[in-house]
């Protein structure tokens, strides 16, 4: 007990002096002893619920967080917070509280961690938008923190290959154009997702999760393997008594998450071809530690990465494959070959990046993780976009896609939300060589910035996905793949110049140059500007989307809805 001294806690505003009997009365309940009570108090957070297979697991592994929190002389408290699970919402209403559920998570883990004074956290997450929110969190309170990921799915097998969900969202457009039937498209769908775990391809879950470790907030190699595994629950346990010991070093949050070690998460989302929401993410953890790293950061830096780690949607490979060939620390061991990670940066595990990269004895091999020197493409799997049609920025993944097909120029087919596109879709009324541009889908427009999956794995089943283009002020789904640009900016909600286009004006994307423009003159866009008529009312007029739309910034900035630590008067572990 020596090495922790309470008079610096938050705890003890909750469990020492006499004043604090009534506090500890309540503790005495619930079966903790004295020790138990004088010890530091260690928040363990989950999203656990019944919601999807990326949450199920993760009870079961706060359990082992809570054995090695206690092993090393500390008190667990368990807590749960929500989530969204964008495979569930995804195509439908359900999909405007995604994004939205990132900022609510991470509200409702301050609030507790704040209401009962907890001295730490270990934030055990499993979906896209619960990873960003629960370190969005930790990094907010600047308390010791470790984050662990509650592991991918395994992916199902059908015909003698690897299927996952991906495949299933494509059938559907497969199914559509006749060319799958009834009974083929219910044999995926019952085998594609054979267990607990987030959706196995470099989608946002996966992709969330390597930047994990690579920012340092999570223990190296705890991301990689499956839910089901038993060893994540020695990650767990492991997890639990690295958070004592940044207590007893007085290691927080903001010492891990720096300008360098969020750099060196941008190159790891780069060079496996990773989710364009990490674009979003990255931006807003950035933001609650007070750092300028925006939407253009993140793009430099994926323009000055080397794609060489071949996974899914883009390459071939799934979560589990890329655990088996090393994982993460591999990873980054290559990208440390190429002098592109910042070595000195701290860790979950109070030692540097780079003596953590020093352990590591494997090597790449060659199928999955391929070598920085002789990468898959010499730029990142995920590429920035900026012109008169987004100021402010947009972003699109070009891992998997071949260098004539990074170009694209074609005449506007304006839908003015998701449903429209996904009919016109349905119905195949749009031509080869058209721009689909879809507004008003943007995080205040939407409201809640939704993921655009169910459209263009259509138009990848239909066999269109590189016959056409797409640009959204809102997102798309780490599966996607094909010329889909996301994160137009200024939204149309904003007046953006997605806003003003019109069918037939003709686009330019190409992401070997970082253009995304239309053929009009400063003098038209500002005539059509004056003539706008202002944005399209939504149904959303009260709640937490109405709350959420109101208060919700740039996705330039990460989409966030608060001034961030630059605006702070206190930090709460100091309080």
């Amino acid at each position: 007990m020596t090495q922790f001294d309470k008079s610096k806690l938050p705890s003890r505003h909750v469990t020492e002096g006499p004043e604090r009997a009534p506090h500890r009365s309540y503790l005495y309940a619930m079966g903790l002893s004295d020790t138990e009570i004088h010890q530091p108090l260690v928040g363990v957070a989950t999203c656990w619920n019944e919601a999807a297979p990326c949450n199920i697991a993760l009870n079961r592994q706060a359990q082992a967080v809570k054995m090695g929190v206690k092993a090393a002389a500390g008190t667990p408290r368990e807590f749960t917070t929500i989530t969204v699970t964008d495979g569930i919402a995804m195509g439908h209403e359900g999909m405007r509280s995604s994004l939205a559920s990132r900022e609510a998570i991470a509200d409702t883990v301050e609030l507790t961690m704040r209401g009962h004074c907890y001295d730490a956290i270990v934030g055990l997450a499993g979906c896209d938008k619960s990873l960003p929110g629960m370190m969005m969190a930790m990094v907010r309170l600047n308390t010791p923190s470790v984050f662990i990921y509650g592991g991918s799915i395994l992916p199902g097998r059908l015909n003698g290959k690897d299927v996952v969900v991906q495949d299933v969202f494509e059938a559907v457009g497969q199914h559509q154009a006749g060319n799958m039937t009834d009974a083929e498209l219910d044999i995926l769908e019952r085998v594609a997702c054979p267990s607990a775990g987030a959706c196995g391809g470099q989608y946002t879950a996966n992709t969330m999760a390597c930047v994990s470790e690579a920012i340092g907030l999570a223990l190296m190699n705890s991301s990689g393997m499956p839910a089901p595994y038993e060893s994540r629950d020695q990650y767990g346990e492991a997890s639990g008594a690295a958070v004592m010991n940044l207590i007893a070093k007085n290691i927080r949050a903001r010492d891990i998450v720096t300008k360098e070690s969020l750099i060196n998460a941008a190159r790891v989302v780069a060079c496996t071809g990773g989710s364009t929401n990490a674009g979003l993410h990255l931006p807003a953890i950035a933001h609650e530690a007070g750092i300028d790293f925006d939407l253009f950061d993140v793009c430099d830096i994926f323009r000055d990465t080397p794609y060489f780690v071949n996974l899914k949607p883009g390459g071939e490979y799934v979560a589990k494959d890329l655990f088996d060939a090393g994982g993460v620390p591999v990873v980054i061991k290559e990208l440390d070959k190429a002098g592109l990670i910042y070595r000195d940066c701290i860790t979950a595990s109070g030692e540097s990046i780079g003596d953590e990269i020093d352990k590591i004895t494997r090597e790449i091999d060659g199928k999955v993780i391929h070598s920085v020197a002789a990468p898959l493409s010499k730029t990142g799997g995920v590429v920035g976009l900026k012109g008169n049609l987004a100021p402010e920025g947009a972003i699109v993944k070009v891992a998997g896609m071949e260098a004539q097909h990074q170009r694209f120029v074609g005449p506007a087919r304006v839908f003015e939300c998701e449903e429209d596109a996904f009919e016109a879709v349905q119905k195949r009324e749009y031509k080869e060589g058209e721009v689909l541009v879809i507004r008003n889908e943007g995080p205040a427009g939407g409201p809640g910035m939704r993921e655009m999956l169910a459209t263009t794995a259509a138009l990848s089943g239909q066999g269109m996905g590189k016959k056409v283009a797409l640009i959204t002020d809102g997102r798309f789904s780490g599966a996607t793949r094909g010329f889909c640009v996301g994160h137009v900016g200024p939204e149309a909600a904003h007046c953006g110049p997605i806003a003003l286009i019109k069918d037939g004006d003709i686009i330019t994307l190409d992401a070997i140059k970082g253009e995304i423009s239309v053929d009009l003159t400063d003098e038209e866009l500002e005539a059509r500007k004056a003539d706008w008529k202002g944005p399209r009312e939504t149904i959303y007029t009260s709640g937490a989307l109405q709350k959420y739309a109101a208060l919700v910034g740039s996705t330039r900035l990460g989409a966030v809805t608060h001034p961030g630590a630059k605006a702070e008067r206190h930090i709460y572990m100091d309080l």
